[in-house]
């Protein structure tokens, strides 16, 4: 057991993250996607999926992913931040990503790779549940540093898709178990969106052919949302294989369609509230009215509306605030939730912990816990001056910040009179945590 200090510093120390993406793993996935698709021909069942996927091109393939283990539960914990799927009950959320604290394993000059610890359960249930956890952690991470790549004057917000689409589709309708993880929303105030369904999955396997599997199906949870025309919506499919021998790699492939821009005549006004909507699932203009869910072009404007405002309440959410959350929520994407006090363990979080950080005012909610017999306190926050825009409703200012300070919140400095890991997003979060020593 290592002790708590150098599990701290462990999770600051930074090291490659190796991903795999190449015309090879192009030909395999189709090969997994041909077979399975040959064995749903038998049973006469349809799946549509993206056929055009092809490897990253070079200067995407991340080859200078530099990072330290807690960026990833950054992005993991921020991923759970409107989770209402009950893994850490007893937790708010996304307190959730503490527990794999001691899951990954960083070193300068090498490869990130499980620990100890990561290799040690057995139990099938936590692994898959590990797998997929981190696998959304990393397929996140992955995702912002190739588009901040690719558009690097555009903001890059990451929401689950999941919390989206049940804005327009009522569960009842979806009779379809296909939908990405994530939408990527790469924007500009005031200017259309960039949208890129992300599909993401994470395995334990020692056999490459895993990952080959899980990319194809992650071929067709990508292709249940067409934004646009029909085979025309950008996509990032991602399978991170946790390995017990050798380095943490993601596998990464792409849908490089020419859609996927929420180009409306009419300006949303992201400061207004939304209703839930009641569109029927099937993509227009595919035989058969196949199911799916469609964003037509009478439906752009109002699709960017609902990532705006649900990005808006990852992040006060994120900082332990139900009340400022609910009113970025309709009715089935679970405002009802955040309303009754004390309902779920997110709710009872109370924004009531300030910190700063950088010379910035953070403003959040902590938790404290045993780490290895030690006490150790975790604080989620955002910057206070963003977090007083959101808590007002005023989504539109806010995005003009964040998109003015993108990149600038910190420096690469550790703050004095903080001896632990930190992390801050352009969105103005901030993961923290450090052992209490009373």
């Amino acid at each position: 057991m290592k002790p708590t200090d150098q599990v701290l510093r462990d999770l600051a120390e930074a090291s490659d993250i190796a991903v795999r993406t190449s015309s090879e793993l192009v030909g395999k996935v189709r090969k997994a996607a041909a077979k399975d698709d040959a064995k749903r021909k038998q049973r006469d069942d349809r799946l549509r999926r993206k056929t055009d996927l092809t490897e990253l091109p070079r200067s995407s393939k991340a080859q200078s992913l530099h990072l330290p283990p807690w960026h990833v539960l950054h992005e993991l914990a921020h991923a759970l931040s409107l989770s209402r799927q009950g893994a850490s009950r007893g937790l708010a959320e996304h307190w959730g990503s503490l527990k794999y604290s001691q899951a990954l394993d960083s070193e300068s000059g090498f490869f990130m790779e499980l620990s100890g610890e990561g290799k040690s359960n057995v139990a099938q249930q936590y692994k898959r549940i590990q797998s997929q956890e981190l696998g959304h952690g990393f397929a996140r991470l992955l995702t912002r540093h190739i588009l901040r790549q690719r558009h690097p004057d555009h903001f890059v917000s990451i929401v689950s898709a999941d919390v989206v689409l049940k804005a327009g589709w009522a569960n009842r309708s979806y009779k379809y178990n296909y939908q990405p993880d994530f939408f990527a929303e790469i924007w500009k105030p005031g200017e259309p969106s960039l949208v890129i369904p992300i599909a993401a999955k994470g395995n334990h396997d020692r056999r490459p052919i895993t990952s080959h599997n899980q990319l194809a199906s992650c071929s067709a949870h990508a292709e249940a949302v067409v934004i646009g025309e029909l085979g025309e919506t950008p996509a990032l499919l991602f399978s991170t294989e946790l390995s017990p021998e050798g380095p943490l790699t993601v596998h990464a492939l792409e849908s490089r369609g020419e859609g996927g821009w929420l180009l409306s005549s009419e300006r949303s006004r992201l400061d207004v509230p939304l209703l839930d909507k009641g569109y029927l699932p099937g993509i227009e203009g595919s035989p058969d009215d196949e199911p799916g869910f469609h964003v037509n072009p009478e439906r752009f404007g109002w699709f960017q509306h609902v990532l705006a405002r649900t990005a808006a309440a990852g992040v006060t959410a994120f900082a332990g605030d139900g009340g400022a959350t609910v009113q970025y929520l309709t009715k089935r994407q679970g405002s009802g939730h955040y309303r009754v006090p004390f309902a779920h363990a997110a709710t009872g979080s109370v924004r009531d912990a300030t910190y700063t950080f950088f010379g910035i005012r953070f403003v959040g909610t902590d938790h404290v816990f045993r780490l290895n017999n030690k006490r150790v306190e975790a604080f989620s926050g955002v910057v206070e001056s963003l977090f007083d825009l959101l808590s007002e409703g005023r989504v539109e200012e806010y995005r003009r910040r964040v998109y003015a300070q993108r990149g600038r919140w910190c420096d690469d400095k550790q703050p004095s009179g903080w001896k632990g890991p930190i992390s801050v997003h352009d969105d103005g979060t901030v993961l923290a945590m450090r052992r209490l020593l009373n």
